[in-house]
């Protein structure tokens, strides 16, 4: 599965936030959040588990930043993925 780089960034970001949340305290909301983010970060990389997730969608970020900015910029404005449903 391929994931536009816009919505990965987001994943990335989203992770680093609810894991500073996590750190001040796991309550339930966070945690099911942050559950699902890793889940969504491992599928979308091919990956098992966060650190290998985060180490892919950085490195596919770096790649897809320096040929698709603008549309990257879009797609990350709106929060829609290719297939046009919010993600």
């Amino acid at each position: 599965m391929m994931t536009h780089p816009a919505v990965r960034a987001r994943l990335v970001e989203e992770y680093e936030r609810e894991s500073e949340l996590r750190t001040a305290g796991p309550h339930g909301p966070v945690r099911q959040q942050m559950e699902d983010v890793v889940y969504t970060l491992c599928v979308s990389t091919g990956t098992r588990d966060i650190d290998a997730a985060l180490a892919a969608a950085r490195e596919r970020l770096q790649i897809a930043w320096l040929g698709d900015a603008d549309d990257a910029e879009a797609v990350a404005r709106d929060g829609r993925t290719l297939s046009g449903t919010a993600g």
